[in-house]
């Protein structure tokens, strides 16, 4: 604890709030361009932005909102920036979704062409899950026989098609595959026997070949290797692939090899899910392939999918080859400390990482601190960071906390179900107590802390503009130290988590009085009273 601290103390700078420097402006509207030109649920409705539009409309938000934090700021001008920060992070989020909503600028020559245009996604997913049968896919699908019609999307999701449904719609969609972008079949063979299921598949497979789609979604349907293989002749027939979801899907060792070898481009891929799958070392070692051949990766998700050591290393060595990379979400896996390291390595390139996801992953402190300090160097607008479960004690805490000290953009943290005890909560806390505006939930659930720790905890979220939660639940707080936390929430008792399963005795409870545990939480507070914490630009 002590040499983690010094070691800690010795990296530290002190902040200057306000004004942020030139390079986080810039990169603050490097990261709204972005915002703007990536596809969403409001793109989809509104339009999607050109990039030099987005970056005009990036700049504009950044200097009105830079210009009414620093109008808030002359105004306090004793104050240490924080009220300031606040102000310009939500002024920038308000600007911008306003931006997003507004869509992109039309012009004249284009209203006639717009005003012609008819709905674009064809979806039959919604109420409850179903069967459907020959006489209601005739009339459910009769849309699709309009002439004329400009359908793109079609989602077939949550309706089970038999073979005598799906000879309704194989010409339907034949008539129609010529225009589609998106292909949504996920659950849409549900309850089926396997002979009529293989059936269904490898007929939309082969009315469907040929369509060049730009998200295709087939999760949910315990495909395995016999329905990977089943939709073979779409599969084949796609080059121009952004969007792939296999999540569900029994994707087994052999499952896996299939996908590898039936996709013949991924050269485009920018969304990769695969998810509670059987995929196993094997199966992540024929995925890690597949990702090897994605450079434009953005959004790779892994997880609950028995995969260990061995795999964990081959997909973290593929994952270099994905520099955009924004999301990734590898949790519950058994990856081990030798896969966190080889992953660590992977993670120092991804410098437009927004959120990951590395709970549940065996990393212990060993991986943990390989991982923090990859973090600390790289991920600059890092929102969300997930490292629940993995064994980690307050040795890793120091790393841990300067990782976090140097996300400005930090919106959530978990560490829930680890070891880090008061001393790691403490540093931590600390670690969140200036610059981290954005920040709105934190999960320190399940780590054995105390009074000393939870209250440091409490007094440093309590005081952010925005915050929503906090998360201290299972741990070993004193019925004092909850009287105290409740009373600093008092104006704000929904900012605080359930402190239901909270032993105030603990497992490793000592007998000592209540003075000693005081005495105890005091001196390590006063330990850590002038700890600065390191902000880089």
């Amino acid at each position: 604890m002590e040499s983690g601290t010094q070691a800690f103390q010795q990296r530290s700078l002190s902040v200057k709030l306000w004004p942020p420097s030139h390079g986080t402006r810039l990169m603050l509207v490097e990261r709204m361009t972005k915002n703007l030109t990536t596809p969403s649920i409001f793109s989809r409705k509104y339009g999607l932005l050109s990039n030099e539009e987005a970056e005009e409309d990036a700049k504009k938000i950044e200097e009105l909102a830079f210009a009414a934090a620093d109008q808030h700021y002359k105004k306090e001008p004793d104050g240490d920036g924080s009220s300031a920060v606040q102000v310009y992070a939500k002024e920038s989020s308000r600007l911008m979704l306003e931006a997003i909503k507004r869509g992109p600028t039309v012009k004249d020559e284009e209203i006639a062409d717009k005003t012609s245009i008819h709905e674009t996604v064809f979806d039959i997913s919604g109420g409850r899950r179903a069967f459907i049968d020959a006489e209601e896919a005739e009339e459910i699908l009769k849309p699709l026989r309009e002439p004329g019609n400009s359908y793109t999307k079609i989602c077939f999701s949550n309706r089970s098609f038999g073979l005598d449904a799906a000879n309704v719609a194989a010409p339907l969609l034949s008539s129609v595959k010529q225009q589609l972008t998106e292909v949504d079949l996920s659950d849409f063979i549900a309850g089926r026997p396997e002979s009529e299921a293989l059936e269904v598949m490898n007929l939309f497979s082969s009315v469907l070949e040929g369509c060049q789609l730009r998200y295709l979604n087939l999760s949910n349907n315990a495909l395995g290797e016999k329905g990977v293989r089943a939709f073979g002749a779409l599969l084949k027939s796609q080059n121009n692939l952004e969007e792939l979801y296999l999540i569900n899907d029994g994707i087994s060792e052999e499952a896996a090899q299939a996908v590898s070898e039936l996709i013949p481009s991924t050269k485009k891929l920018k969304v990769l899910h695969f998810h509670n799958n059987m995929t196993g070392d094997e199966g992540a070692i024929a995925i890690s392939d597949i990702v090897k051949r994605s450079p434009a990766l953005e959004d790779f998700r892994c997880s609950s999918t028995r995969v260990g050591t061995d795999g964990g290393v081959a997909l973290a060595e593929a994952l270099k080859t994905c520099t955009r990379l924004k999301k990734l979400d590898l949790r519950d896996n058994m990856f081990g400390v030798g896969a966190g390291v080889a992953l660590s390595k992977a993670l120092s390139l991804f410098a437009g990482l927004t959120e990951v996801y590395l709970s549940y992953l065996n990393l212990e402190d060993d991986g943990a601190e390989a991982l923090a300090n990859a973090l600390k160097e790289s991920a600059p607008s890092l929102e969300v960071l997930d490292m629940a479960g993995n064994d980690i004690t307050a040795k890793v805490a120091a790393s841990l906390a300067a990782c976090i000290a140097s996300k400005q953009f930090l919106s959530k943290l978990n560490l829930a179900e680890n070891e880090l005890k008061d001393e790691g909560a403490i540093l931590i806390g600390k670690s969140l107590g200036e610059g981290h505006g954005q920040l709105n939930e934190v999960d320190m659930s399940t780590n054995a802390i105390r009074r000393a720790g939870a209250r440091l905890l409490a007094q440093v979220v309590v005081k952010i503009p925005g915050f929503k939660l906090l998360n201290i639940n299972g741990n070993f707080i004193s019925d004092e130290g909850i009287d105290e936390i409740k009373e600093l929430f008092k104006s704000s008792p929904d900012m605080l988590g359930s402190l239901e399963d909270n032993d105030p005795e603990g497992e490793d409870y000592e007998d000592e009085d209540e003075d000693e545990e005081n005495a105890e939480g005091n001196e390590l507070e006063s330990k850590l009273k002038d700890l600065k914490i390191e902000q880089g630009e």
